[in-house]
């Protein structure tokens, strides 16, 4: 896939969901949709390509909230300031030891907690918390 620097990055992102065409493609979907399901109002980017990588979804208000990325084995959310939210559920599984970021890999048939994930991306969001005033 080669990324249109004037091209949005829904469509970017959804180019690349298609492209994959797997389970990969159907997980990061899913992941997506209730991403915008709990902030209508996310910014969806695109960021990071260069000629080794096509680039990468993003998803943030008021600042980053998480990746989504794609591997041969899993779909990986990284959340920036992950380290900060509470997880009852237990849903971060990977990257555990940073002092930001906590990930959720999710391998081919694994399904996640609709509900959980969902408080997590709106824990994100009020961290971030409302945008700064300008001087």
């Amino acid at each position: 896939m080669t990324a249109n620097e004037d091209q949005p990055a829904a469509e970017l992102i959804s180019a690349r969901i298609a492209e994959l065409g797997d389970w990969r493609g159907a997980t990061l979907s899913r992941m997506r949709q209730l991403i915008i399901e709990e902030v209508p109002q996310v910014i969806e980017e695109w960021k990071w390509a260069k000629a080794s990588s096509p680039g990468t979804p993003v998803w943030a208000h008021n600042g980053m909230i998480c990746t989504g990325e794609t591997y041969k084995s899993v779909v990986k959310l990284t959340f920036f300031k992950g380290a900060s939210l509470k997880d009852p559920t237990g849903i971060f599984n990977s990257s555990l030891e940073g002092k930001a970021r906590r990930a959720i890999d999710i391998a081919e048939g694994e399904e996640v907690d609709a509900s959980a994930f969902k408080a997590l991306i709106r824990a994100a969001v009020d961290l971030n918390g409302t945008p700064k005033a300008k001087k």
